[in-house]
């Protein structure tokens, strides 16, 4: 018999039963927060203002409404049918066997071009102490340390990433109250004024035009990544019905506090020329302030925030390549969990990858950040995209009394999925118009096409008989996770 409130034959908690709830609500929380807070913020944002100007906050600015409604619609997902395998079990639910392959394997790309930003990131913050050590090097170091965390155990992973979560915020905090403090009191930054009318002393507000803004959304939504980390989480959540609603309730209001007033601030602190993308604009502004030690310490936070991104990126693939994997859309190896309840198949199939993006520091080391968040990018215009529809498809079997919809719903529907539909395709339509890191990811979309469709047809030829396709095979009910 099907959970209460699935559609009949629904195969989404195929492996569920296998995870051990060691996720508890305190960590699932940190895990939310910290999975809206990452080196897209903390690294990226210097480049785009360097670019942009403070019109970077309208890009903000809207794409956090479009992850607002991303996340209600996750959220009404999740309350639906909590599970480990998220948005590739409601896409395969809603959308079709088809949907759930490709958007499983479209976030795995996200993730593992994470990854490599993430990496990256780590050897570039590296570099302003050990300005002698290679950045490639350093990447690779930080893959081997999160690597082995990830495979020893979920409480290990949750434990670590609470605590990086909230170094995270800690400093996202102290930047807040220090920034607005500076600006109330139009303190001396070094040789410039913290003043609001930094926001158009320098050539205006749009000083390079909103063409250029428009070319920065790219980078923004990449920044925004990793807030449907909780979906994921919920398959090894205690209580997720309880616990998930304030989860994702308190990352979309951290979404608005963390990044749009980040960013304002950041603006206001210091003119849009003294940052650039070879430093974290958080750096940039502690370091200027005279205090000894403040830039280090601030590059401290900004590290562990990459880490922490990377660490994350390799749970989530391990979660979803299993779930693939447990349908033969995946390696046989993908699928594999140890004695600890740790999906190490995935995880190892990820880390593979990475070290691939460990070459790409060594041969591209100026241009390995832009490349990878170009090519996350797309990764993360599926997944959304693919949760605002599958949304859409739940709110349509809700109203022919397929399902109970659930009390927690995405508000304004279903305008505002096609609203956030239309956002994101903006989005990629935009990416061959911005610069060299764009364009080559957006001109490597055609392939990933391809390799997905060949992918599909060679899986469903083999899990298909001649005779027509296999009847779906109800859940049943879930075993107990071993001890």
């Amino acid at each position: 018999m099907d959970p209460p409130g699935t559609l009949a034959g629904d195969p989404g908690h195929e492996g569920d039963e296998d995870y051990a709830k060691s996720l508890s609500n305190r960590q699932v929380r940190m895990i939310a927060i910290g999975g809206a807070i990452g080196v897209g913020l903390f690294l990226g944002a210097g480049g785009k203002l360097a670019a942009a100007g403070p019109g970077l906050i309208l890009s903000y600015a809207v794409c956090g409404i479009a992850a607002f409604f991303v996340m209600r619609a996750l959220g009404e997902l999740v309350l639906h049918r909590p599970t480990a395998g998220s948005f590739v079990s409601y896409a395969r639910e809603f959308i079709g066997p088809w949907a759930g392959f490709a958007s499983g394997w479209l976030y795995w790309l996200n993730w593992a071009m994470t990854g490599v930003a993430e990496t990256t990131a780590v050897g570039i913050y590296v570099h302003r102490w050990l300005p002698g050590v290679p950045q490639w090097m350093v990447a690779l170091a930080a893959l081997v340390v999160l690597l082995t965390v990830n495979l020893l155990s979920v409480r290990l992973f949750g434990e670590l990433e609470f605590w990086f979560s909230v170094i995270k915020v800690l400093a996202i905090v102290t930047f807040l109250v220090v920034g607005l403090g500076l600006v109330l009191t139009a303190a001396g930054v070094g040789h410039e004024h913290a003043s609001p009318a930094n926001l158009t002393a320098h050539g205006g507000f749009l000083p390079r035009g909103l063409p250029v803004v428009l070319m920065s959304l790219q980078a923004v939504v990449y920044a925004y990544s990793g807030i449907e980390m909780v979906g994921i989480a919920a398959g090894e959540t205690q209580h997720p019905r309880r616990v998930m609603p304030r989860a994702i309730n308190g990352v979309i209001w951290r979404i608005g506090i963390f990044y749009v007033g980040s960013v304002i601030l950041l603006a206001m602190v210091l003119p849009w020329t003294a940052y650039s993308a070879g430093e974290s604009p958080f750096v940039t502004v502690f370091s200027r302030l005279g205090v000894p030690g403040a830039g280090d310490i601030m590059n401290a936070v900004v590290l562990t925030a990459a880490l922490s991104s990377c660490n994350s990126g390799l749970y989530a693939t391990g979660r979803i390549l299993r779930s693939l994997s447990r349908r033969g859309e995946a390696p046989e190896f993908a699928g594999r969990m140890n004695a600890r309840h740790v999906p190490y198949g995935g995880i190892l199939f990820t880390a593979i990858v990475l070290t691939l993006g460990v070459g790409l520091n060594y041969a591209v080391p100026k241009m390995a950040f832009d490349i990878a968040t170009s090519a996350s990018a797309l990764g993360v215009v599926a997944v959304w995209g693919t949760l605002v529809w599958c949304q859409l498809r739940l709110r349509a079997a809700a109203n022919r009394g397929e399902v109970a919809r659930p009390s927690f719903r995405m508000p304004g529907a279903p305008v505002t999925n096609w609203l956030t539909l239309a956002f994101l395709a903006v989005v990629v339509v935009l990416m061959p118009f911005a610069d060299e890191a764009n364009q080559i990811a957006f001109w490597c979309l055609p392939a990933v096409i391809v390799v997905l469709f060949a992918g599909w047809r060679v899986v469903r030829r083999r899990l298909t008989p001649a005779t027509g396709p296999v009847p779906p095979t109800p859940a049943g009910p879930p075993r107990s996770p071993r001890s």
